[in-house]
């Protein structure tokens, strides 16, 4: 089974000096919380306010191709997590052919971002990461824990 989630805030963690995508389901029951760097951050804040830069960026250029040829993502998914790393494939489709592609998540996010593609995840990820601490820790945490950040 698979979770449809979308992304609901972008915060940075001072404690491990990185930056968390938070991932919540329709129903705001289920969360995944996806650490990344800041460029990946970056690129996510763009799509998420909607920035056009001057000149594109990683996840636009794959956009751009993938528009040239006339392909199109029919979604992303958070497909597994091992050993503290999740795992994400992104769906797409290309003249009468489906294809899968491995991708990091924040690459699969940002991609789905710009293509308006929905973002799942596994229910079994979803468990996997779920722990009382994490989710107490996050459900816990004010704007000002992590202070202001320049993404």
């Amino acid at each position: 089974m698979i979770a449809q989630m979308k992304v609901r805030g972008l915060m940075f963690d001072p404690y491990n000096n990185t930056f968390i995508v938070i991932l919540r389901d329709e129903e705001n029951a289920d969360m995944l919380p996806i650490w990344v760097g800041k460029p990946e951050a970056n690129s996510i804040n763009f799509a998420l306010e909607d920035v056009t830069t001057p000149r594109p960026m990683t996840h636009d250029l794959m956009k751009a191709v993938l528009d040239a040829v006339d392909a199109k993502v029919i979604s992303v998914v958070i497909s597994d997590l091992k050993e503290n790393t999740y795992y994400a494939k992104v769906h797409l489709t290309y003249e009468d052919s489906e294809y899968s592609i491995d991708a990091r998540p924040s690459d699969a996010i940002a991609l789905a971002l710009r293509t308006k593609a929905p973002i799942f995840a596994n229910e079994e990820v979803i468990r996997k990461q779920a722990s009382d601490e994490l989710d107490q820790w996050l459900e816990n945490l004010k704007p000002e824990d992590f202070g202001k950040s320049e993404i």
